[in-house]
């Protein structure tokens, strides 16, 4: 089997609502979403998405990742996609670092890779774990008010554990924090996710403050560093995610103890390849994770909750539908919501069919 073709979309992704994270200082309305086809000379084809969340939240952006394309199709022109190290180590070749960039054209041979099999993903992640696959909000910046509110709308469908995006007024977040923790059942929880955007003794006075129930913080500060200093200080468990980049982050953080969970963001680290190693060293060293897509539509989303699916219950925390805030829908199958909880397709591969009057014209086609 030899790839024969490439197609590349450009697909905007607007947002339902507009959106506020880090304190606020970080706005967005609508995703630019990067949508690949493979084709084979076996007549396979092959589907996988790249999403950053806009151009100003990482080192990523949207047009990076069509140009990263460019350099990188014409080196898999007649590979076999379903060697996938030896796809990837091309890759790293031809293209080093940019990780991002490669996510899409890594999902895609996988999507070939179990299509040709007739398993579904994530058999060939480690098997499927028969429980569903818990989801969490994602509840934008605001008032007190403003976050309760939002997060009454994600419990009318389902949603258990919310993100809260909090950050840059201690004293505001501190009674952000005190709000949601009020209004929550028991049986619910709440993850205050701060974007990188406290300096270290802000990130410690707020988590200092919080003595109502032990919740988890995430990614407090902006360098891991910062982060590090910040475990030390505070009882509540720390999930890093913007600093887990890469393998070598979590390998530190572990053996530092910076942590108690990851976001593993699938299209951070590189796709789901990079992702499944990630989440291999996270199980053996007792690492909970988020497993999840960086943004972007159904396909990408369906990937992510591929590997959760294959992750046991013990060390995964929850996964993020990013396509449940968009206004329109790339494909249909995939992994829904269905009340707060979600699973992997049954069929071959992702699992999902493109709309092709959604995706309109490729903009690029690589032969």
């Amino acid at each position: 089997m030899k790839i024969s073709r490439i197609y590349v979309y450009k697909v905007p992704l607007p947002l339902e609502y507009p959106y506020r994270l880090s304190g606020g200082r970080l706005y967005f309305d609508k995703l630019d979403s990067t949508i690949v086809a493979i084709d084979t000379d076996e007549g396979i084809r092959g589907w996988g998405e790249g999403c950053p969340w806009g151009s100003t939240y990482l080192p990523a952006f949207p047009r990076g990742i069509r140009a990263g394309i460019e350099e990188l199709a014409p080196q898999l022109i007649g590979l076999d996609p379903r060697r996938i190290d030896f796809i990837y180590r091309t890759m790293d070749t031809a293209l080093p670092g940019h990780p991002y960039i490669k996510s899409a054209l890594d999902m895609a041979c996988w999507d070939i890779l179990g299509k040709a099999t007739g398993l579904p993903l994530c058999e060939l992640f480690g098997g499927r774990i028969d429980e569903s696959v818990t989801i969490h909000s994602s509840i934008p910046t605001g008032t007190p008010e403003e976050i309760i509110k939002s997060i009454e709308l994600v419990q009318e469908k389902g949603y258990m554990i919310h993100s809260c995006k909090i950050g840059a007024d201690v004293a505001l977040d501190i009674e952000r924090i005190e709000a949601v923790n009020s209004y929550l059942p028991e049986n619910e929880s709440a993850t205050f996710d701060a974007n990188r955007s406290w300096l270290m003794d802000e990130a410690i006075r707020v988590m200092n403050a919080a003595t109502d129930r032990i919740s988890y913080f995430e990614q407090p500060c902006e360098t891991y560093e910062e982060c590090f200093q910040v475990r030390k200080r505070t009882v509540h468990p720390i999930i890093l995610d913007e600093s887990i980049q890469s393998y070598g982050n979590v390998v530190r953080a572990s053996a530092d103890h910076a942590c108690e969970a990851i976001g593993l963001k699938v299209g951070r680290v590189g796709g789901l390849t990079k992702a499944k190693r990630i989440r291999d060293f996270c199980m053996e060293r007792g690492i909970r994770m988020n497993i999840e897509e960086t943004g972007g539509s159904i396909i990408a989303d369906t990937g992510a909750v591929h590997l959760a699916q294959a992750t046991p219950q013990m060390f995964l925390r929850a996964t993020w539908l990013c396509h449940e805030m968009l206004t329109v829908d790339t494909a249909t199958g995939g992994a829904r919501n269905k009340e707060g909880k979600t699973s992997a397709p049954e069929y071959p591969g992702l699992g999902v069919e493109p709309i092709m009057d959604v995706l309109g014209e490729a903009i690029a086609v690589y032969e």
